[in-house]
């Protein structure tokens, strides 16, 4: 039997764990209770007589002081103070009555008792009062919204009136939209009722002194919606509104106004309901916060009178009862109430589709997945072994050779291999995360039913490499039985592009949701920073700075069958050529601009100086590395200088970055020496090793400066091997990094993601 401190280890809200009832140190102290009790038994005289006796006196006291007439004697007493600061706040304390034999531990456990039990109900009545507010809030969202459906659709029941509604984006950040006062005396009636309604939910209607107006030249009445242009899509959107301003305006042109409006609405509606989904989960966790925490008192009360031999937990049970995270009935009847405007207003009156999204189910995980990922396992292995014994046979590794097949094969095959390499990372990140219960689908706002699991990463990286040997393999037969060099190096091509196929594929097998939100993310790193950043994002991107050599790789392979190179087999075209060397400045500076506009981006929507000086951090990095690719073509003392100045300030503005500010190690004043005062590994010297492996594995760039001479082999084995170190010190970052995210979350109790609404009020001048 599972004993119940593992079963709340297992089942609390890592981010409010700190909330939760300290069950572990109140069992501490009835430990202590207990040891108190040793000297304080009856001389070890004929021992077990005279304990058989004393339980005897005791059994016959305890059931004459709390059985006579049927009435139970209160050995503690739980008195209920109501503050006198105007919150109304209830604090619990506890005083003993009747005598204990071990009194002061017996009075300190029940201080800490009372101390857990008021820190349960003062964070339970905030967060209720928050989640309370937010229902509120949504119900008012969500009024706004049926209104200006309710207008549309009477403006789509009347089309001989003139167009209602017309839009001119009130800057490029949001969208306002317009509604023009109607001639006809009953729709206006109508309209104004509307109004109304809508003045009273916060929006403000004002009488527009601009040169739009109606037919008998009455001003119009303009409504503030301001919906967040976060993306691109709705910047184009307020755009696109404001160049059709004069076509909506003609009461001929009404179509596009009414799809304008219409896309706006759906935006609107999708944000609510979104809001929704993250107010149930709310509800959801502090209803499960509120029953965890009623069962450890039960728990930790029972062990008590066991240890104590009395019985306190009925007089105490019962004050927990009647406290607020309890006897509160309010999280219970608004999580009915959100089911019910969920249903109705989001799912068509169909509640098992409201509750999908509600209560999304996470897919139980199969065994499946793991006997596959060790049969590729077993497979890789196997197909490896056989292609390192083909290569020898076949000699492919001669001098004479070897010039064709690494330019050729090696390229795209590293590709997949450093990709692999990364996911194994990812996965091996996955299971720990998952070890450690860091919410990294929280963190990540990734779907708990779609998300990758650490399995799922682990297969699909041996599902790779276990194909790419298989290629590599059929490959070298092909060769060692005279086909043609031009067909038989197509495949490392065909390989690449049944990839790429499989991964925009639009069908629903093979990962999916997993496959479009990583093109989702992609397209939101290419076009930093138009983007609003989040944390996958950047995430995401970083992990882009470390496949610098991957993305090289990937160029050279693109120019070899673009230029025609597999043809001709004139390597010279793709690693000669100005273009490719000018290409190789722009795709090692990628990643790193990529990063230094996401930094701009979110120092422009949150105006944090800590952005501007982790985009110094990339940019010094973009130096860095320009400076070590012209040293490598221009060999002289004054690029060896600004090589090594430059790439010692990028290792150190890194280094620090990665301990302070991204793994929140070195607090001067922790109570962990050099760390941070919360950790989630319990073993210290975990961190150190981490740290001192981070510095080693920071400093391979010296490999550029010492300028190892090797044959074409192995400096590509060497370049492939450093790369292997920097996806494996970046897999390392990863854990820490989001360790730390992790940790700032719980000190915030923040579990619930906040969800941006679309209607704001407004000032009525504007």
């Amino acid at each position: 039997m599972v004993k119940f401190s593992k079963e709340l280890e297992a089942q609390l809200i890592p981010e409010w764990k700190e909330a939760f009832v300290n069950y572990w140190q109140l069992k501490k102290q009835i430990k202590k209770i207990k040891i108190s009790k040793i000297p304080k038994l009856l001389p070890q005289i004929d021992h077990e007589f005279g304990r058989s006796i004393f339980d005897s006196i005791r059994f016959f006291a305890f059931n004459k002081l709390f059985n006579s007439s049927n009435k139970i004697t209160e050995i503690i007493q739980v008195r209920r103070k109501i503050m006198e600061d105007g919150d109304d706040e209830e604090v619990y304390q506890t005083e003993l009555v009747q005598l204990f034999s071990e009194e002061d531990e017996v009075r300190i456990f029940f201080e800490k008792l009372d101390e857990e039990l008021n820190k349960v109900n003062q964070f339970y009545k905030a967060r209720e009062t928050e989640l309370l507010d937010r229902g509120e809030l949504l119900n008012k969202q969500l009024d706004i919204m049926l209104n200006i459906k309710q207008i549309l659709s009477n403006r789509r029941r009347k089309p001989n009136t003139p167009p209602s509604w017309s839009s001119s984006p009130r800057n490029s950040s949001y969208s306002e939209t317009t509604i023009e006062s109607n001639e006809n005396s009953e729709e206006s009636s109508e309209t104004d009722e509307v109004i109304a309604a809508l003045e009273k939910n916060g929006i403000n209607f004002i009488n527009s002194t601009t040169r739009s107006k109606t037919k008998k030249g009455k001003p119009k009445m303009a409504m503030r919606i301001d919906i967040p242009a976060t993306t691109p899509t709705k910047t184009i959107s307020a755009i696109t509104s404001m160049l059709w301003e004069d076509l909506v305006n003609n009461p001929k042109k009404e179509g596009p106004a009414d799809f304008i409006n219409r896309k706006k609405i759906q935006c609107a509606e999708k944000m609510i309901r979104g809001a929704f989904v993250e107010l149930y989960r709310g509800l959801g966790l502090l209803k499960t916060y509120s029953s965890l925490n009623m069962v450890a008192f039960t728990k930790i009360l029972k062990k008590f009178d066991k240890v104590a031999n009395q019985q306190a937990s009925a007089s105490y049970l019962r004050a927990v009862k009647r406290s607020h995270f309890i006897s509160s009935d309010k999280v219970v009847r608004l999580m009915d109430e959100v089911e019910s405007i969920f249903t109705k207003h989001f799912a068509n009156n169909d509640r098992k589709k409201a509750m999908k999204f509600l209560r999304p189910q996470q897919h139980k995980e199969s065994h499946m997945v793991t006997f596959f990922v060790g049969l590729f396992t077993g497979c890789f292995v196997s197909l490896f072994s056989v292609y390192a014994i083909l290569a020898h046979l076949s000699g492919i590794f001669r001098p004479s050779t070897e010039r064709s097949y690494v330019e050729t094969v090696y390229p795209v095959f590293s590709v997949f291999a450093l990709l692999s390499l990364h996911l194994f990372m990812y996965g091996c990140n996955l299971f720990m995360w998952k070890s450690t219960r860091i919410n990294y689908n929280f963190i990540f706002e990734f779907q708990p039913n779609t998300s990758l699991k650490y399995r799922d990463a682990f297969l699909i990286c041996t599902t790779f490499m276990t194909s790419v040997v298989s290629a590599m393999v059929i490959h070298l037969l092909l060769r060692a039985n005279g086909f043609s060099p031009t067909h038989v190096d197509a495949i490392p091509g065909i390989l690449l592009l049944i990839f790429i196929a499989l991964l925009i594929c639009p069908f629903d097998f093979l990962y999916r949701p997993t496959r479009y939100c990583f093109l989702r993310i992609i397209r939101n790193i290419v076009f930093s920073p138009l983007y609003k950043v989040l944390m996958v994002d950047f995430f995401m991107a970083d992990q882009l700075t470390s496949q610098i050599p991957l993305l090289r790789h990937l160029e050279s392979t693109t120019c070899y069958f673009l230029a025609g190179s597999l043809k001709t087999h004139r390597f010279e075209t793709c690693s000669n050529g100005i273009l490719y060397r000018e290409l190789a400045y722009v795709i090692s500076f990628l990643p790193y601009y990529w990063r230094a506009m996401q930094c701009a981006r979110r120092w422009f929507d949150e105006c944090d100086v800590n952005h501007l000086a982790n985009m110094g951090k990339y940019v010094s990095a973009m130096v860095a590395a320009g400076a070590r690719l012209t040293y490598a073509r221009q060999e002289n003392h004054l690029w060896l200088g600004i090589v090594l100045v430059t790439s010692f300030i990028a290792t150190v503005y890194q280094l620090y970055w990665d301990f302070v500010k991204d793994w929140g190690l070195f607090h001067l004043n922790s109570k962990n020496k050099w760390l941070r005062d919360d950790l989630v590994l319990k073993n210290k010297s975990i961190y150190y090793i981490s740290i001192a492996f981070n510095i080693v594995l920071r400093v391979v760039w010296l490999e550029t400066v010492m300028r190892f001479r090797f044959g074409i082999i192995e400096t590509r084995m060497l370049d492939f091997f450093l790369a292997s170190l920097e996806i494996i010190r970046r897999g390392h970052w990863n854990f820490y990094r989001l360790e730390n995210e992790h940790l700032n979350n719980v000190g915030k109790f923040r579990a619930v993601k906040a969800v941006p609404l679309p209607f704001r009020e407004m000032d009525s001048d504007g």
